[in-house]
């Protein structure tokens, strides 16, 4: 009989990540915001990503505060998942005077620089072992009385997850942490009041030691018309495989996240994009960025509730500014990427903003833009060098050098990449996330090489996983 989970909705959380990985585990997910629902159900998640006073006024208006708080203090079998655990706090530097479950007397508080915010990325659990995706700018810094925990480290150590009776809360995201996330989500719907301590994932998962700020390889997959297509500075588009296909494999591989970017951006393309989106995510447990065509909220909105992690905004954000604060408002900032395509400038020093997939040249400052992006709420910056996309030649360290100098969110390096050197070379530059296509696509790499290469190079990276099991496999541990 399939395990039932009551996974709640808040209003302020990306759904489709955790029931599709529980729908792999053969669990039976019902979404739900109604009291009796997550009163009586054997198994209750509370996701979340967004603003922890947002998400706890929404708990308090669908009448769920008692409800969870009830069920919470009995050690009733519940996992929370990043805010999902900060929730269970009774205040949060976040959102100063928002109450929140005060199910324990802590305040979450501000991750710590010098490490770029939000933490985007995988870290190592301990004493689990176990490589963990987050994405987050608060945590918990001490440990309630009474309770379970292990750590983690970014800019100091934080509370990583806890544990009492049948209660789980995670900061990372299990249900973006591959196989390994999977591994300890059947563990909980096996036997939730376990002792956690002793708790260890797969041993092709908790290979090689804890590393900082480890660089996040990403493929990246331009896809029209629910096919992936390449080409050099967004023309003469060819075929390049099957989207959900190439992502499994990928996934398998080692890739930290993926990115898929819609060539199409049409009304049509955004339908069949969303379809891709889906079909991407029933196949994997990993971050998924999804970017073109989005112009609203609500466009957003649809990627999301089909499976992305995270939306990207590039045209649509430099005519509207303000679309990237309206996102981070509903979304939460760590939700939202600014896609930034530069040019060297015309006629003067410098980088400019390119729109429209290259057509369009704004003569706006990439480097203000970048710095704009991040005051007006982008938790990450997607960078391609528009000179250098498709061509072989290496990313443009310089543009790279000058937008990571210039903020303090995440940059991902996007744009010419041939070899492994040249995401060595990135990460040197300052970018945290390193991301290829054609080198991936054709076969000249993979990830898994390209990985043990950027090693030797002595750049940081989580292990390839040394299985070859698909991710998220029923029963794959308890």
């Amino acid at each position: 009989m399939k395990p039932s989970v009551a996974v709640i909705r808040t209003g302020s959380a990306n759904l489709a990540s955790v029931v599709a990985c529980l729908a792999r585990l053969g669990a039976r997910a019902v979404i739900t915001q109604d009291p009796a629902a997550v009163a009586s159900s054997p198994r209750v998640v509370l996701p979340g990503v967004g603003s922890f006073a947002s998400a706890a006024a929404e708990l308090r208006r669908l009448g769920l505060t008692g409800v969870l708080q009830d069920r919470l203090l009995a050690g009733r079998p519940t996992l929370g998942i990043c805010l999902g655990l900060q929730l269970l706090a009774s205040s949060s530097d976040e959102s100063p005077g928002a109450p929140g479950l005060r199910v324990i007397d802590r305040r979450v508080e501000r991750l710590a620089g010098p490490a770029r915010v939000p933490q985007m990325g995988w870290r190592r659990v301990e004493p689990w072992g176990l490589w963990a995706y987050y994405a987050n700018s608060y945590a918990l810094r001490g440990v309630p009385e009474g309770w379970g925990s292990a750590t983690g480290e970014h800019g100091g150590p934080f509370v990583a997850a806890l544990w009492r009776g049948g209660v789980l809360a995670c900061q990372f995201h299990p249900e973006l942490s591959g196989h390994a996330g999977a591994s300890l989500l059947h563990a909980w719907l096996v036997e939730p009041d376990r002792e956690w301590s002793r708790w260890r994932p797969p041993a092709g998962d908790a290979a090689g030691q804890r590393t900082p700020d480890p660089a996040r390889v990403i493929p990246c997959l331009d896809v029209r018309d629910g096919r992936i297509v390449k080409g050099v500075r967004f023309e003469n588009l060819r075929d390049a495989g099957d989207p959900a296909d190439r992502a499994a494999a990928y996934e398998r591989d080692g890739a930290d996240e993926l990115v898929i970017l819609d060539v199409a951006a049409t009304a049509q393309g955004r339908a069949a994009a969303a379809r891709t989106v889906e079909a991407v995510r029933r196949q994997v447990s990993i971050p998924l960025t999804v970017g073109g065509g989005v112009r609203t909220p609500d466009d957003a909105a649809r990627l999301l509730d089909a499976g992305a992690d995270k939306v990207a905004v590039n045209s649509a954000a430099v005519e509207n500014p303000g679309l990237i604060t309206q996102l981070a408002d509903r979304f939460g900032r760590q939700c939202v990427v600014a896609a930034i395509d530069a040019a060297r400038a015309a006629g003067r020093d410098g980088w400019e903003v390119v729109t429209r997939s290259g057509a369009t040249r704004t003569g706006i400052d990439a480097l203000a833009w970048a710095r704009d992006a991040q005051r007006l709420g982008t938790g990450e910056i997607l960078l391609t060098s528009l000179d250098r996309d498709g061509t072989g030649e290496g990313y443009d360290l310089g543009l790279l050098s000058a937008v990571t100098g210039s903020v303090g969110v995440p940059v991902i390096a996007s744009g010419g990449v041939r070899t492994a050197t040249d995401l060595a070379a990135a990460w040197h530059a300052g970018a945290t996330g390193l991301l290829a296509a054609t080198i991936f696509h054709d076969g000249h790499s993979g990830v898994a090489s390209v990985k043990n290469h950027l090693t030797r190079l002595g750049v940081p990276v989580r292990p390839a996983p040394i299985h070859d099991t698909p991710a998220a496999r029923p029963g794959a541990t308890a």
